[in-house]
């Protein structure tokens, strides 16, 4: 099985957990992306997810290889939706197991930056004014910075086109 999942139901986080449990791992780390309900000054009232499913998990297998070769880790899962999510609904896990907790975290934080930034995954937001808008990801031409006070997500938001449906 593949450890780039997408789905289209809610990500059960249990089952993935559970499926990176190992008795040789003393640390275990995940990462929650949740729909919000803003996004540069306008209210967003529901996202759509699409992907080019067989170059994403292609993609993301090759980007939990590297994670599995950079971080002395035991286990690594990324599981996406796709489809339309609601305000607050998951949107993204990743999650992964080690011998030590900050492996884990350093390869989490990894997984997820790389992911955003490689991985085909588009993203339309649709507004409470009745606009919509594919989120377009100016930073994602440059590489992951990697560091503890990245501002990733509010850069890769900045450049949202918008389409008016008025």
């Amino acid at each position: 099985m593949t450890r780039l999942r997408f789905v289209a139901a809610p990500i059960d986080t249990d089952t993935a957990r559970r499926e990176l449990q190992d008795a040789g791992a003393g640390g275990y780390v995940s990462f929650e992306g949740w729909v919000r309900d803003h996004n540069e000054g306008l209210a967003v009232t529901r996202l759509e997810y699409e992907a080019f499913v067989d170059l994403a998990v292609k993609e993301g297998e090759r980007i939990l290889d590297e994670a599995m070769r950079r971080f002395p880790i035991k286990h690594a899962l990324c599981m996406h939706r796709i489809g339309a999510l609601a305000i607050g609904e998951l949107a993204v896990w990743v999650g992964v197991s080690a011998a030590h907790r900050g492996e884990a975290f350093e390869a989490c934080r990894y997984i997820i930056d790389e992911v955003k930034h490689r991985v085909p995954i588009w993203k339309k937001e649709h507004y409470a004014n009745g606009d919509s808008g594919w989120v377009n990801c100016d930073r994602c031409a440059a590489a992951p910075r990697h560091s503890d006070h990245d501002d990733h997500e509010h850069a890769c938001a900045k450049g949202h086109a918008q389409t008016s449906h008025k």
